[in-house]
């Protein structure tokens, strides 16, 4: 009797349907990553912002408590300095833009601070800059 005994094939290795799934795959994981980092970058540069704001709010709060004549629509960057935390008049900028790191908007234009308002605000060319949207949610602004 003849057997003819035929070898047996073995898979070795991955079909080109096989490595387009996994590169697929791993496309979308790696966008989904950029994705979100760039959203924590953006939330972080509006936590800095904030808290740069809620030490002018404290600073203006101050101002305010020693001066309770003062109207706040009269308020300048020049009275609430002295007011800032760490900050003494001897050795303290012009402007409360120099007493702080420099805020800038999600599209990196520089903001200012408008004092004469309460709670203080930043602005843009003049305008109210508050990209969330929400004067209650602590981001690019001191609430309510």
């Amino acid at each position: 009797m003849n057997i003819i005994i035929q070898p047996v094939r073995s898979k070795k290795g991955f079909t080109l349907l096989e490595m387009t799934i996994v590169i697929m795959v791993l496309l979308a994981l790696a966008s989904i990553g950029f994705m979100s980092s760039a959203k924590m970058n953006e939330w972080k540069l509006a936590r800095a912002a904030s808290e740069t704001l809620r030490f002018v709010y404290s600073a203006q709060r101050m101002y305010l408590a020693d001066n309770p004549m003062t109207p706040v629509a009269t308020l300048t960057d020049a009275m609430l300095i002295p007011y800032l935390p760490n900050r003494s008049a001897a050795v303290a900028p012009a402007t409360l833009a120099a007493a702080f790191q420099p805020v800038r908007s999600l599209s990196g234009v520089a903001l200012t601070f408008n004092v004469a308002v309460s709670p203080p605000r930043f602005t843009q060319a003049g305008a109210l800059y508050d990209p969330s949207g929400s004067p209650t949610d602590s981001l690019w602004d001191v609430g309510e």
